[in-house]
């Protein structure tokens, strides 16, 4: 997110979406709208998905944060193609939520909702995680500015169907010599 699609102001997530509404209607500092958000789903994991999901979610909050700030001031890249890291960025993000949601945890944000949306319904989590994303991006584009609502929504689309294949990979199998039958 922070080498790819934060350069281009492209959101990563409703929970960004959220923030800058409640920077909007309520003028609060965005950094105090974003623990706001976050610690508000915070709380539904807690109540709806465990203690553990909490801990690790707070955990992978946490390890974003610092590699967003790593990517974006430690690393550049001089050429820049706004479709090229729109994809790239997306792909990225879509595995890393991928592989956390696998695992029964959320990314903190709006994925909370995602993921008891998907353990109560036994599907794929990326899927509640488009719709929920993209219906906070077209009212956050409605209220605010249409500009960068396209590029969300790809990026939403190419994330979640990334999460969507991580989550339906069956990698714990395991594979023998004679795996062919004769």
């Amino acid at each position: 997110m922070g080498l790819f699609l934060f350069p281009h102001a492209i959101p990563s997530g409703g929970a960004g979406g959220l923030a800058v509404l409640l920077n909007y209607w309520l003028h609060i500092n965005m950094g105090l709208a974003l623990w706001i958000v976050n610690f508000s789903m915070l709380v539904l994991a807690i109540k709806f998905l465990g203690n553990r999901v909490a801990i690790w979610t707070m955990l992978s909050i946490t390890v974003t944060s610092f590699s967003v700030y790593f990517f974006q001031n430690m690393m550049q890249i001089p050429v820049r193609n706004v479709w090229i890291d729109l994809v790239l960025g997306s792909i990225f993000l879509g595995i890393g939520v991928g592989l956390l949601l696998r695992e029964n945890v959320s990314n903190g944000g709006v994925g909370v909702i995602a993921l008891i949306i998907a353990t109560s319904r036994n599907t794929l989590p990326g899927r509640p995680l488009f719709w929920i994303n993209g219906l906070i991006f077209l009212l956050t584009a409605s209220i605010i500015s249409w500009d960068i609502i396209i590029l969300a929504l790809i990026s939403q689309w190419i994330s979640t169907k990334m999460i969507d294949i991580i989550c339906s990979l069956n990698y714990y199998q395991a594979y023998t010599l004679s795996w062919r039958k004769k």
